[in-house]
């Protein structure tokens, strides 16, 4: 039921976690830089799509900041919040509770592998903008058709 944010992101670069992996994979004197496309900065190309940028290692200061942050998230204050990726993401749960609500009322043996496939359909919804709305579209016609195997009753079933 989460997403992964822009402060999600930052605690993960900032966790400690993501310095051990490069130290245990580089050896010497390296610096890393970051290809983000940060929505309220980036650019867009023809299509509407953020352009990645490469940022410099002082991301590293900005992003312990956001991280520090994350207690904004949902409120009134969380900047990030009001953009229409985040708001599809909070929609996307709501219509994800509502069909488990559905599936939980009417789970029978006959539509049982039908709810099993509906429950797992947001698995493949990954990834950021433009990337994470081919994968929306992608799923929108197989959950309808699990939708209405569910409804219908149709399905493999539970295995005797």
């Amino acid at each position: 039921m989460a997403y992964k944010d822009e402060y999600e992101v930052a605690r993960l670069y900032t966790n400690g976690q993501f310095d051990k992996r490069l130290k245990d994979s580089f050896e010497g004197d390296f610096k890393v830089s970051y290809n983000l496309a940060p929505p309220l900065f980036a650019k867009r190309d023809a299509h509407g799509h953020l352009v990645k940028a490469r940022f410099g290692p002082w991301m590293k200061t900005a992003f312990r900041l956001l991280a520090g942050l994350r207690g904004l998230r949902g409120t009134v204050f969380d900047v990030f919040g009001y953009s229409a990726e985040r708001k599809l993401e909070r929609q996307l749960i709501r219509e994800y509770e509502g069909l488990v609500d559905e599936i939980l009322r009417s789970l029978t043996p006959e539509n049982y592998q039908a709810a099993v496939d509906l429950a797992a359909l947001p698995e493949r919804i990954r990834g950021f903008g433009h990337v994470k709305q081919r994968h929306i579209d992608a799923v929108k016609p197989e959950r309808e058709r699990l939708l209405q195997q569910f409804r219908h009753g149709k399905g493999v079933g539970l295995a005797a």
